[in-house]
């Protein structure tokens, strides 16, 4: 079924494999990025991958009005995919009003266009960083939303309460709120990956950056948590996979096969991986040695999250494929080829 389909943020890590698997199941995108945490050069990338380059448009979804020139420019939109939000905890702490302007005023406005359309598709980019440190694990849909740790994952939280709210009003509104564990990896070409701006603030590009030469030594943040090898426990899922279950959604919306019109699903491999697993793993695949060292434990770190994800796998009739060892060897492949491109542009 093809559809024209606009992917907000579609530049940045899991935007840019979306419009990858978008493309290749036949759909046309249309790509928003104001390219505040991303680079123009991942569409080539895109091109490269999939031989179509797809229409891009450089628009900032807190302007109002750019938003709505959008829509009446490209009437024939069938569905959004929604990833352009700031998402950098740390950050959100330290300036909790760009994080609630960024996050929530786009999303408000693109709603706000969507309701005037006879029929609209929504995928929204959510996290499981609104379950907090959950009670009882795997964590299920059904776990409660706990009071967020960050305004990052209060804008989550209230941006699923604001599509709740749209979708009791509007019976033609349909909308799936994806919430990720920890995506990893790259593109198995080395095209397109997770491209950081300034220091990492997630683990797999802050080891490729340590394996490369580019930082010293790699800081684990306690090693006195409560699990196998007392380092904190996540969910990491691989970049392609996380790609692929948008396009499913987006099609189970189009198929009218959701049970209600506004559906969440958790997205994740169901298995938790310690910190200092994932640096075994990464020597495992790569054959390089990871300097580390022990450190304090960072405030805000639960210790442990992963998913239950039998409600993706039946439902959506999704699951995920590649394990943990591939995505770190794509995520070095990656993170080799941009080293690359930095000796050529110099």
């Amino acid at each position: 079924m093809s559809s024209k389909i606009l992917v907000t943020g579609g530049l940045g890590f899991i935007g840019s494999h979306t419009v990858v698997a978008l493309q290749e199941q036949g759909h046309e995108v249309v790509i928003i990025d104001n390219l505040s945490n991303s680079s123009i050069d991942v569409l080539a990338g895109i091109t490269q991958i999939t031989q179509k380059t797809p229409i891009f448009e450089n628009i900032d979804l807190r302007n109002k009005n750019q938003v709505k020139e959008f829509f009446e420019k490209y009437p024939d939109i069938e569905g959004v995919v929604h990833f352009a939000a700031s998402k950098a905890v740390g950050e959100s702490v330290e300036n909790p009003l760009l994080y609630y302007e960024n996050n929530l005023a786009s999303l408000i406005y693109l709603l706000q266009e969507l309701q005037l359309k006879e029929n609209a598709y929504f995928i929204f980019s959510s996290s499981c960083t609104v379950y907090g440190q959950a009670d009882s694990l795997p964590i299920t849909e059904n776990a409660p939303v706990k009071k967020a740790e960050s305004p990052y994952g209060n804008t989550k939280q209230i941006g699923e309460e604001i599509i709740t709210d749209t979708a009791k009003i509007n019976k033609n509104f349909k909308a799936i709120s994806l919430r990720y564990f920890n995506p990893i990896g790259a593109h198995p070409s080395a095209e397109i990956g997770e491209l950081p701006i300034g220091t990492p603030q997630n683990l797999i590009p802050f080891i490729t950056q340590t394996a490369i030469g580019k930082r010293k030594e790699l800081s684990v943040f306690g090693d006195d948590y409560p699990t196998s090898d007392g380092t904190c426990v996540r969910d990491y899922i691989h970049v392609m996979d996380l790609a692929k279950a948008h396009v499913v959604a987006l099609e189970r919306l189009q198929q009218n096969k959701e049970k209600s019109n506004f559906e969440v699903f958790n997205l994740g491999t169901g298995k938790g991986s310690s910190v200092l697993e994932v640096i075994n793993s990464f020597e495992r695949a790569t054959g390089e040695n990871l300097p580390y060292k022990i450190v304090g434990r960072r405030e805000g770190d639960i210790v442990a999250a992963y998913a239950d994800t039998k409600k993706a796998n039946e439902e959506l009739g999704w699951k995920t494929e590649k394990h943990l060892d591939e995505a770190l060897k794509s995520a070095w492949d990656w993170q080799k080829e941009v080293v690359k491109r930095e000796e050529q542009d110099n």
